[in-house]
């Protein structure tokens, strides 16, 4: 992946990630930015974006895992759409070590929440199971994180496995 796109990427990665912690919501702007970029990078730069069937496989994967984390109150619907257009704007063959760090990342995360969560409910969470309060616990660990701040760690380690700089 060239260094240049590496760094475009960063900083829409940057600026998503800061509305989404302000608003969580990520617009289907950004969608369409990403995808018109996959296309412009497949016409000018057909040595990096090869245009074929086996770039969408991954991609197609989080449209429909989304899917279901998002019927299941899991997932935002412009989670699941933003990181296929993501994942179109990395090369092939660099998709898999996104992944990688994409969950990597969101386990670290999303683990460190649980447990901070558990930390600042902890006599609520006493009360809830000594009463078998079922609505209570949900609503201690109901509550989503946005993502987009995951997904600019996990790019930030791609970039360091990668060696983009090099």
């Amino acid at each position: 992946m060239p260094w240049y796109i590496y760094s475009l990427v960063f900083l829409e990665l940057a600026f998503v990630a800061w509305i989404d912690f302000k608003t969580s919501i990520i617009s289907n702007y950004w969608f369409l930015v990403n995808v018109l970029a996959f296309v412009l990078f497949s016409i000018f730069l057909p040595d990096v974006y090869v245009f074929g069937i086996k770039n969408f496989f991954l991609p197609l994967a989080f449209i429909f895992v989304g899917y279901m984390l998002f019927t299941l109150n899991i997932m935002g619907a412009g989670d699941s759409k933003y990181l296929f257009s993501l994942f179109i704007l990395i090369p092939y063959e660099s998709q898999d070590y996104m992944l990688y760090t994409l969950i990597y990342s969101t386990v670290v995360v999303g683990g460190m929440s649980f447990f901070i969560n558990i930390y600042q409910n902890i006599q609520k969470l006493k009360l809830a199971f000594e009463n078998k309060n079922v609505e209570l616990i949900k609503g201690i660990f109901g509550k989503k994180f946005t993502y987009a701040p995951v997904i600019l760690l996990s790019w930030i380690w791609f970039g360091y496995l990668v060696r983009v700089w090099e």
